[in-house]
């Protein structure tokens, strides 16, 4: 990678710049233009976001290109603090009311530190063969643990012991020995796991561990648009009455 040196009449304040608006691997410096595609009122289911999602979630997995379409950004925020962090994770499960599903460890990672404090959720898919982003606000709730386990149930053996293992986020302290940076605690705990389950493939779900459902209530559909003039549509719940959920507004965003 060039270092980026800054022209001789820059500010005094100009620092040089390991990476200067970084356009591929192009050399010419002018990142690519959006032209695959536009988006109309027209074309968006009109009641509820869910059928669009799913309908824009089908096209990624047609495309050759997307090798994993259900890869999102998921953010979440701790209060007081109102520190961000954000992971990408799977999604797994998108449910008939619009609930979008992952699936983690809710016991020791950060996000649970997170969500302990703030419910509120945020998820990002980005599709960059189809020019295509999805963003996701709602709130956030713990799967049931049946639900939790039908899903458990569905992984493969050691991604079940993984779980039961790893003490997500902790930090894992070396062992003294040379060539050790930390995982050999992180393979004894491994080890440890799969000894209690030896011999029997049915590993019941942690308590830690499980579903997590964002129940959207902003979900916007951005589509690439030559000139960065995007098409921005947003979806976005009223509250509705006496606790009810309300219905769903659409509106067109400027880019």
């Amino acid at each position: 990678m060039a270092l980026y040196n800054p022209p001789a009449d820059a500010p005094l304040s100009s620092s040089p710049k390991l990476i200067f608006a970084p356009a591929g691997h192009e050399a010419h410096g002018q990142a690519a233009q959006f032209t695959r595609g536009s988006l109309c009122r027209t074309d968006l289911h009109a009641s509820s976001p869910t059928p669009q999602f799913h309908a824009w979630f089908a096209e990624a997995q047609a495309e050759p290109s997307i090798a994993q379409p259900e890869a999102c950004t998921l953010s979440t925020a701790a209060l007081p603090s109102g520190r961000v962090s954000a992971r990408v994770v799977y999604l797994k499960e998108l449910d008939a009311r619009g609930g979008f599903v992952i699936y983690s460890n809710f016991g020791t990672s950060r996000k649970a530190a997170d969500l302990a404090s703030n419910p509120h959720a945020a998820l990002v898919f980005y599709w960059p063969a189809l020019q295509r982003q999805v963003r996701v606000e709602g709130s956030a709730t713990r799967y049931a643990r049946e639900e939790s386990q039908a899903y458990f149930d569905t992984r493969v053996r050691g991604s079940r012991i993984g779980a039961w293992a790893s003490r997500q986020s902790q930090v894992l302290e070396p062992s003294g020995h040379d060539d050790d940076d930390g995982r050999a605690q992180l393979d004894a705990w491994v080890a440890e796991t799969e000894k209690r389950f030896e011999g029997t493939d049915e590993i019941p779900v942690p308590d830690f561990w499980g579903g997590l459902r964002i129940v959207p209530t902003r979900v916007e559909f951005w589509q690439g648009r030559e000139s960065r003039l995007h098409d921005r549509f947003v979806y976005e719940r009223d509250e509705g009455e006496h606790g009810n959920e309300g219905r769903w507004t659409v509106e067109r965003l400027s880019p």
